[in-house]
């Protein structure tokens, strides 16, 4: 039976600082990182259970392993994560930059008397309670204020199994989500007794400024809907005319036996090519975009985040970034289509439409929206996401991560509801890997689109 209600009690909020010494400097933000639509903190949360005989025992009753071991790891972790000790300030010309003045994170520890076993099992979003697992809102406070306050905010729930989970507020224009990974990584590292994290952070936001002439050409196209917004179209959009606290949240399960049926809709060639991701978010986007009831002659987008870093992107796509960078290194793909497209065509249509687009992100693409996003950002301008469906792939965020404690990664999702759709890794109920894919919608539309996935999945029960 899942526990529906508990109470964590937790420490007093404190300040962690760097363990040692380090630079105090003032360091420029890159032009994808202080965007207007970066400014904000996105709280997400990491489960952690101890199992089998090769584990320690869970901890005596007094639970004390993140005021001791987790808090001296995170102090290292700032001496080369140095910059998120600091605290953001706007400069003269507009541009974000942090003063890295090592006044540090926030960390609050927590104990709640439950297994971890009581969440669910398998520990499926949306979890229960999840204001329990973060820091309240009293001490982040306004999520869209990112000037002069603490870059991360962390709680550490321990469960009385042994058990743990660890949620955390960042701050979006330091870190994407793979450079909060890298940082979450660097203090399993550190307290599993590595004497320093094994992959090393890289600051370099240089490489994503803006050029000199700009040169918009190559993203232009694509970024055009979102930068009009909904103009063209003449129709509001019921996605950001609905309050936020009216809609409601499902999480959709895909795993061996609904990827099987999904790709049964596909011609062989096209089901050969495409991958789960891309698989799923035309599903997806094609699902909600009926769920919606927009007019045919209306025109969407999908649009999505990919890693613009490491060799496969230098290999695939002649984009240059370096592994260890944990700052915003995005690659934007955006899919146009119009409404009466998507829904009166196939399947398989709008998988072509996601592959496609995906081959047009290059080196030049990439450098072109970071001179666009900065020229809107010069003119006070953000994207509007009007018609448009925002789908995020955080599958691979979380590998193995060990804490030197026996710990298994059992699950991770947001601790809020978001416009934005994200896949997360989980395991289902006959314990297989899985991705639960979130969805927030009207009520009316969230019903049309339960039925349409399960008439394509043809498989209701695990829904």
């Amino acid at each position: 039976m899942v526990m529906k209600t508990f109470s964590a009690r937790r420490s007093s909020a404190e300040l962690v600082a760097p363990s040692r010494p380090t630079p105090r400097d003032t360091k420029i933000l890159s032009d994808l990182d202080d965007f207007p639509n970066h400014h904000e903190y996105t709280p997400v949360l990491f489960f952690f259970r101890v199992s089998g005989d090769d584990h320690p025992p869970p901890p005596p009753p007094d639970r004390k392993w993140a005021t001791t071991v987790f808090r001296t790891a995170l102090a290292e972790a700032l001496v080369y994560f140095y910059p998120m000790a600091g605290r953001l300030r706007m400069l003269p010309s507009g541009k974000l930059a942090v003063d890295c003045t090592e006044e540090g994170v926030v960390l609050v520890a927590a104990e709640a008397d439950l297994r971890l076993a009581d969440l669910g099992e398998p520990l499926l979003p949306p979890f229960p309670c999840v204001g329990e697992l973060v820091c309240h809102n009293n001490i982040v406070g306004d999520i869209r204020v990112v000037l002069g306050k603490p870059l991360v905010f962390l709680q550490v729930t321990e469960f009385k199994c042994g058990g743990f989970a660890i949620g955390l507020d960042m701050n979006h224009c330091i870190a994407d989500g793979f450079g909060l990974t890298l940082f979450v990584k660097a203090i399993a590292d550190l307290a599993r007794g590595e004497p320093r994290p094994l992959a090393l952070p890289v600051w370099e936001r240089h490489l994503l400024m803006a050029r000199a002439p700009p040169s918009v050409a190559a993203a232009y196209p694509a970024y055009k809907p979102l930068i009009d917004g909904g103009a063209s179209s003449g129709d509001d959009d019921v996605m950001l005319s609905t309050p936020l606290d009216t809609m409601v949240t499902r999480h959709f399960l895909f795993g061996r036996r609904e990827m099987a049926a999904l790709r049964r809709h596909l011609p062989a060639h096209l089901s050969r090519r495409c991958t789960d991701f891309e698989l799923i978010a035309a599903v997806l986007w094609r699902g909600r975009t009926a769920a919606l009831l927009y007019a045919a002659h209306r025109q969407v987008c999908l649009y999505f985040p990919s890693n613009a870093r490491g060799r496969r992107m230098r290999r695939r796509h002649g984009v240059h970034i370096p592994e260890g960078y944990y700052g915003n290194a995005l690659a934007y793909t955006i899919v146009h289509a119009s409404a009466g497209e998507l829904c009166g065509g196939t399947l398989g249509h709008t998988v072509e439409l996601v592959c496609e687009a995906k081959l047009r992100i290059t080196e030049e693409y990439v450098r072109s929206t970071v001179d666009l996003l900065a020229s809107l950002r010069q003119r006070g301008r953000a994207l509007v996401f009007d018609g448009v469906f925002v789908v995020s792939d955080a599958t691979r965020l979380v590998g193995e991560l060990d804490f030197g404690r026996g710990g298994e990664w059992v699950g991770a999702g947001l601790a809020q509801p978001m416009r934005a759709t994200f896949l997360v890794r989980c395991r289902d109920a006959d314990g297989e890997d899985a991705v639960a894919a979130s969805m927030l919608l009207p009520p009316p539309a969230m019903d049309k689109f339960a039925e349409d996935i399960a008439q394509v999945l043809l498989i209701t029960s695990r829904l």
